[in-house]
Order: C-alpha cells, then sequence, then structure tokens
C-alpha cells in the first residue's frame, strides 16, 4: 500500500501407540505412545453478510495494550525495469532494526517483490518473528479508481492472490498467512465477493503512518505515536525508495510505545484475540 487510505480453527490431534511385538518368549515391553500434535491454522474471520470476504481493522479496545505494525513489501508487476536500473524496493535496514528491536510484525508482500528478493521472502517467512501475508501479485488495484493504480479486472482478482501465493513457495516461504491487503487499501463489494472463494480475511488498519514517499522521519513518528491505541494496526512500507524514512521512524515509535505500555504482536494475534 504506497499510496495513502480509501478506505479458530481448531487443532488437529493425531495420535499413535507404537507397540512392539514379542518375537521371543522373553517378554518386550511397549514402546511409549507418540502423540502428535499438528500446528493450529491461523485464524481467519468469518464471512461477511453474503458470504463476503470479512475485514478486519483493529483489534479490542479492551484485551491489552497491543498493537501490530505491519509494512508493505510493494513492487508492480511492471517494475522490473526500476529494479535492474538499481531501484530498492526492499529495505534490509528496516528488518534488521525489527529483529535487533525483537518487534513481531507482519509483511504484506506482493508476489512481484517475493520474486525480486527471492531470499529475503524466504527468510521473512522462516524467522517466527515474522508472518508473510497476501498483498497480490501486481500491486494492481482491485477498484476502478485507486491513486491512478493500475487496475485488475474482476475475472482475474482471484487468480492474481493466488498468483502471489504461488510466487511465496517459490521464494521458500513455507506458510503465509491467509490475510490480504488490498493494493492501496481500495475495495468494494465486487473485491470482497471475488476474493471469498480464496477464504482470506482482508486486513485493513486504523493507524496512517503516513511514511509512503515522507521525507521527515519526525513526522511520521508523531502521527503513529498520536493515532496508537489499544488494538491498533499500523501500516507502514518496506521499499526503500519510496519510504526511505521508515527505518527510523521505527527505532523512534518502538520504545516510545513500550514506554506507553504497548506490547507488539503480529496481525494472526489480534485476529484471534
Amino acid at each position: 500500500m504506497i499510496t495513502l487510505v480509501r478506505r479458530v480453527t481448531a487443532a488437529c490431534v493425531l495420535g499413535a501407540a507404537l507397540t512392539a511385538c514379542a518375537a521371543t518368549p522373553q517378554s518386550v515391553r511397549p514402546a511409549p505412545s507418540a502423540t502428535t500434535t499438528a500446528p493450529s491454522a491461523p485464524p481467519t474471520l468469518a464471512p461477511g453478510p453474503g458470504g463476503l470476504t470479512p475485514v478486519f481493522k483493529n483489534g479490542s479496545r479492551t484485551h491489552g495494550r497491543t498493537v501490530a505494525l505491519t509494512f508493505d513489501a510493494d513492487m508492480t508487476a511492471g517494475q522490473g525495469a526500476r529494479a535492474a536500473a538499481g531501484e530498492h524496493f526492499d529495505n534490509p535496514g528496516l528488518i534488521a532494526a525489527l529483529r535487533a528491536l525483537k518487534v513481531p510484525a507482519t509483511v504484506f508482500m506482493t508476489g512481484r517483490w517475493a520474486e525480486q528478493y527471492p531470499e529475503q521472502a524466504r527468510s521473512l517467512g522462516r524467522d517466527p518473528l515474522f508472518e508473510v501475508a497476501n498483498h497480490s501479485y501486481s500491486h494492481y488495484a482491485f477498484t476502478g479508481e485507486c491513486y491512478g493504480l493500475p487496475a485488475v479486472s474482476g475475472d482475474r482478482m482471484r487468480a492474481d492472490v493466488e498468483r502471489a501465493y504461488a510466487a511465496f513457495r517459490r521464494a521458500g516461504v513455507p506458510d503465509a498467512r491467509p490475510y490480504f491487503r488490498f493494493p492501496g487499501g481500495c475495495y468494494d463489494r465486487r473485491a470482497l465477493k471475488a476474493l471469498t472463494p480464496v477464504g482470506v480475511t482482508a486486513v485493513q488498519w486504523d493507524v496512517v503512518s503516513g511514511d509512503a514517499f515522507a521525507t521527515d522521519a519526525e513526522a511520521v513518528t508523531r502521527q503513529v505515536l498520536e493515532g496508537v491505541r489499544p488494538g491498533s494496526v499500523v501500516v507502514m512500507h518496506c521499499t526503500r525508495s519510496a519510504a526511505p524514512t521508515t527505518e527510523r521512524v521505527v527505532r523512534a515509535v518502538v520504545p516510545e510505545l513500550r514506554e506507553r505500555g504497548f506490547r507488539f504482536v503480529k496481525v494472526s494475534e489480534l485476529i484471534g484475540s
């Protein structure tokens, strides 16, 4: 989301009892039983009215002082030439800062970004500090008017999201979350209906950081600190060329929010609570 806004499955338990049979008159003790618990599926919201894709904006305001920092790793389907010419759509310094500060975060990644930076995508996807979610393959708009972005036709919306998941798998992301963020934050009923078969929860936000194209880190920091409430979802960006201040903002915001008693969580924890 480089432009500004417009807008639990139970775990399955498999039990296997392993026994040894006596091959001679000498008795043999049965092998100890082994119980394997499958990992829980990430929490999602129930479909909305008419079975439409549900939309999550923020978590509970009363269940503790939690906040989710989210980062859009944006790269459109048409920006390959710019990347080849040296433009940086990644931000390793930001990720290093989050790791140093031990901040859990959710990264909404486009499939094109994962193709351009497969090692970074794989590293994020395999680091328990982070969770990778879907930001479309192309970063094209899912509505007719969305801040000048090219638009995906209605019959291609589902395929665009599924293509992103395929790109994540090829990059080595083992378990991308069933969460989707609309490019530009733009959606309508048609878009929600098109994504219903994919089974995702659409994730928006309630705090716009303003880091997109910003050059004043202090102003962005103030905007985040003034906007955060318990259960907030903050939208920021993991793109050096289009959001050059974000690392500095994170390094300022995190200690201040911790001083105020906030705990950083991933989106999945907010949805699950």
